[in-house]
């Protein structure tokens, strides 16, 4: 097994929660298995990936809608790992105060920015925007689908 970098293990420790299992049960300073981090990064990308067109999310309901309701940061960090060019919408999720993050990464800020106004989304050149307005409501998309059976 290779060993991992610095990264993975910080994800691996930020990412631990009552859900993650760790390699010593009951050590609070165990590491989590890399099943429960493979775990952690699925779920948060099978949330990101169901965002719809034209909506949002903040990283904390990302993490909240993936059962780890403590981890928005780390929802953050598995998005920035992502793959250049993945098809998942990660423009999609903006920080709860309603504005695109761009702490020493303008670059990815201005993507998103662009990327959000194409789908229809008023965006300030700034970052900032109106996550009330666009906010993804999964419950919404529930009774949709369940209103065309």
């Amino acid at each position: 097994m290779p060993n991992p970098t610095r990264g993975d293990r910080l994800l691996a420790s930020l990412a631990m929660s009552p859900q993650t299992p760790t390699t010593r049960a009951g050590d609070p300073h165990s590491q989590p298995s890399s099943e429960g981090v493979a775990a952690f990064r699925n779920a948060v990308v099978e949330v990101v990936a169901r965002i719809p067109k034209g909506k949002l999310a903040s990283y904390g309901q990302v993490a909240l809608l993936a059962g780890y309701p403590q981890r928005p940061r780390q929802v953050g960090m598995v998005l920035r790992g992502l793959p250049e060019g993945t098809r998942l919408p990660w423009h999609r999720v903006v920080n709860t105060q309603g504005y695109v993050p761009s702490r020493g990464r303008w670059w990815g800020a201005m993507v998103q920015i662009q990327r959000l106004r194409v789908e229809g989304i008023p965006v300030e050149d700034d970052g900032t925007l109106d996550l009330k307005a666009h906010r993804w409501n999964p419950g919404e998309v529930k009774k949709v689908s369940a209103n065309l059976k």
